[in-house]
């Protein structure tokens, strides 16, 4: 496909900006598929950019549609989407009431934040509609769904036939799809609340009507076999296990959902499978699989070609099936035309073929049936007129050629189709002929084992009856190589190397990440990350900054607006502030990849993080103390600090030693804390009776660490040391945490401290005790 562009003038009375007035537009084909009635039509509209901020715009655009299309179902039924952007000049920047100004603003769509001007929380936002309907006019009269993109960088957004989102905010991106779960999935709220920070009223009513929502326990769900039965048990694509999850539809009880947070609950998570196979089922039904085809007539000859064009989804092949009288034809399998000629038919026959859609988002018989299962039927006889097609051999739509396509991609050619013969259609990758793929309109490159790279991919038709014709040859550039993504992390108190090569660091009460993915094709490439192997999460920043501020994670995370963002406790990233939830302290293993434009997902990699609660120091130690350091009461701090003697604690009392050196040994007997982080210590070691916290993390030890009858209320951490004896554990009542940085240990390791199984005792010299 080409990449057109079209200006049509609609003018309004007021004046606009130099070369545009205000209410002017200008139609953009962003993704044309196909014709408009047999697509989903998606026409994006801009409100509140002048004829200056047409880029800004466009980069809006860019920047949702790519995340768009990394989020399921969207990504891989990308080709039965056509996308349309009206670029409408607006007299004046940003919308109406907007909280970063609440000021009133003359724009073509009206957009504006409802709650009028003095609500500094608003979010909802409002648009003309019959001014929508009429600019997406411009851009097709089939249109399926209008998003409205406000220029603003304010939270905010509304469902329905217009749906709304805020085209410069962090989130906005997600906003986008969440709307479009409303919009075209129907799907409602999982929100506990109708209003942000106040719990919703208790359910009262009957069954509800939605698909993700119910008054069932599992054991009914299953013996009645309704509402998401079929899901139970699987582990969510947005985290955690398809269960049966208090509170949505604005109340906080009497009523489940599907998963703890999905992209109904909570932005920046994926659509949880209950809710895909619904946007699967609404995007498949504005496509026919079986798009074009042989004409349906009285009869053909037995020496016709019969066609048919299917759907064509990104990244996997429908599957095609004939049949003669019932019977199937096996060597016409998976292709979109059968030559009647070799079957040899006399007489009367019945010829059907039936194309069905494998996707595994769709479980449900009934949808299966109805949306993804496709026939066409023909009556052959000996006495039918012969039919006439196009002679020529040619091209007449394939997958976009104007970008990039990865090497996880289903490629697609469709041709002209003469009466009595199949067009030839050879592909070649990097000049190499793919023999396997002669005479297929499709190639799914995965099968095609690519190294990584970019490579040349070419299809080519012919016409058998007309060696000699030039035909037709399309190119497409393949691009095998996945985004790359570092993340950068705010200073730590201490950090190791694990033996994987990965990060290992030991914050005090927060940590910010950042990540920074980057291709070596143009184009936005999103980045994600998850927590604890919970559901992959996009990463889009800090929710209430400028783009590219870091996000933060807290152990009960922050509240934005009455919404909460970055929490470490195990109920999830964003959960509600009256939920209650343990603070994540502790270790946690951050995961994080990206994907590229065109599609490419890169190789998942990892870091630990331990959180712990600063000390709040009573005495604090710098520099060099001469002699012994007993720690009588309180807290002493020692920070960059040399103990030349040996540091005693007593009962009671806490210990912190960050990034120190204590000489001598170290003995506490009954303290309350002790936190030892980038801290090396000479003599030995005796930790017994520890009643609150006990952290010894990136530490050296010179001489044997015993740790015995510690009764912490949370387990002892031992990550990322280096033991030149032995370490000793018994008698601790809480398990020691395994995670994160091994242990490296010279000398043995006894009790509870004993070597974990499995690849972590490595044997020799050295072991690594700890996972």
């Amino acid at each position: 496909m080409k990449r057109a562009v079209c200006v049509v003038a609609l003018l309004f009375s007021a004046s606009g900006g130099a070369g545009q007035e205000s209410g002017s537009a200008r139609v953009v084909p962003i993704q044309v598929s196909g014709d408009a009635a047999q697509r989903f039509s998606l026409v994006i509209l801009g409100d509140g950019y002048t004829t200056a901020e047409v880029g800004r715009f466009r980069e809006h655009v860019n920047r949702h549609l790519n995340v768009l299309w990394s989020l399921e179902p969207f990504r891989s039924y990308r080709n039965y989407i056509n996308v349309y952007a009206v670029e409408i000049a607006s007299a004046e920047s940003g919308i109406t009431c907007d909280p970063a100004h609440r000021q009133r603003r003359q724009t073509p769509l009206g957009l504006h934040f409802s709650g009028g001007c003095d609500d500094a929380n608003a979010r909802g936002i409002l648009v003309d509609q019959e001014a929508a309907r009429r600019y997406a006019r411009l851009a097709t009269p089939d249109f399926d769904q209008i998003l409205t993109m406000a220029n603003t960088d304010t939270y905010g957004g509304i469902g329905g036939g217009t749906a709304t989102t805020s085209g410069g905010n962090a989130l906005g991106p997600y906003i986008t799809p969440h709307e479009l779960g409303h919009s075209l999935g129907r799907l409602q709220d999982e929100y506990t609340y109708s209003r942000r920070g106040v719990a919703g009223d208790a359910y009262t009513g009957e069954e509800p009507v939605s698909i993700h929502h119910t008054l069932l326990t599992e054991a009914q769900m299953r013996t009645e076999q309704r509402k998401w039965w079929r899901w139970l048990g699987e582990p969510s694509e947005s985290g955690g296990t398809i269960g049966r999850y208090e509170g949505g539809q604005s109340r906080a009880s009497g009523i489940w959902r599907p998963s703890r947070h999905s992209m109904m609950i909570s932005l920046g998570y994926y659509f949880d499978q209950v809710s895909l196979e619904r946007m699967t089922q609404r995007i498949s039904s504005q496509v026919e699989l079986i798009a074009a085809g042989t004409a349906a007539m009285a009869a053909v000859p037995p020496t016709a070609v019969l066609w048919i064009e299917p759907a064509r989804p990104v990244y996997h092949e429908l599957g095609i099936r004939w049949q003669v009288d019932g019977r199937p034809v096996p060597q016409a399998d998976d292709q979109p035309h059968l030559a009647l000629g070799p079957l040899g038919l006399t007489g009367a026959h019945r010829v059907s073929v039936t194309v069905i859609d494998p996707t595994p988002f769709v479980r449900d018989p009934a949808i299966r049936d109805t949306s993804f299962t496709a026939t066409r039927s023909w009556t052959v006889r000996t006495d039918a007129v012969p039919m006439r097609g196009d002679e020529r051999a040619a091209f007449t739509a394939s997958t976009d050629t104007a970008r990039a396509v990865s090497g996880q991609e289903v490629v697609h050619v469709e041709t002209t189709h003469p009466a009595d013969r199949v067009l030839e259609v050879t592909w070649r990758l990097d000049g190499v002929e793919l023999a396997g793929a002669r005479g297929r309109r499709s190639l799914a490159l995965a099968r095609q084992n690519l190294e990584s790279g970019r490579h040349l991919l070419e299809a080519r038709v012919t016409d058998p009856a007309q060696p000699a014709a030039a035909g037709e040859t399309r190119r497409w550039t393949v691009d095998n190589t996945g985004p790359v993504v570092t993340y950068v992390l705010a200073e730590p108190v201490a950090s190791v190397e694990a033996a994987d090569g990965s990060r290992h660091s030991y914050f005090h009460d927060r940590f910010t990440l950042k990540l920074e993915p980057a291709d070596d094709q143009p184009g936005y490439v999103v980045a994600e990350f998850r927590v604890n192997r919970d559901g992959w999460h996009h990463y889009y920043g800090w929710p209430d900054a400028p783009p590219g501020t870091p996000f933060l994670f807290t152990p009960r995370g922050t509240t934005i607006k009455e919404l909460i963002y970055g929490s470490l406790s195990a109920e999830g990233l964003s959960p509600q502030p009256w939920e209650p939830r343990e603070p994540g302290w502790g270790t946690h293993r951050i995961e994080y990849r990206g994907r590229d434009a065109a599609g490419n997902l890169g190789d998942t990699q990892e870091f630990h993080v331990t959180v712990q609660p600063a000390p709040v120091c009573t005495a604090t130690v710098r520099g060099t103390h001469v002699g012994d350091l007993p720690v009588r009461s309180g807290v002493t701090c020692l920070e960059s600090a040399t103990v030349t003697g040996s540091v005693t604690v007593a009962a009671g009392a806490s210990l912190s030693a960050l990034n120190s050196v204590v000489r001598g040994p170290l003995i506490a007997t009954g303290a309350a804390t002790l936190e030892l982080a980038g801290t090396g210590v000479g003599g030995a070691v005796l930790i017994e009776g520890a009643t609150d916290r006990l952290v010894v993390f990136g530490s050296t030890f010179e001489q044997d660490v015993t740790l015995a009858s510690n009764r912490t209320a949370t387990p002892p951490i031992l990550a990322g040391n280096r033991l030149a004896a032995g370490l000793h554990c018994d008698g601790n009542t809480a398990s020691l945490e395994r995670t994160g940085a091994p242990n490296r240990v010279a000398g043995q390791a006894t009790g509870q401290c004993a070597p974990a199984p499995g690849p972590e005792s490595n044997g020799g010299g050295g072991r690594n005790v700890m996972n």
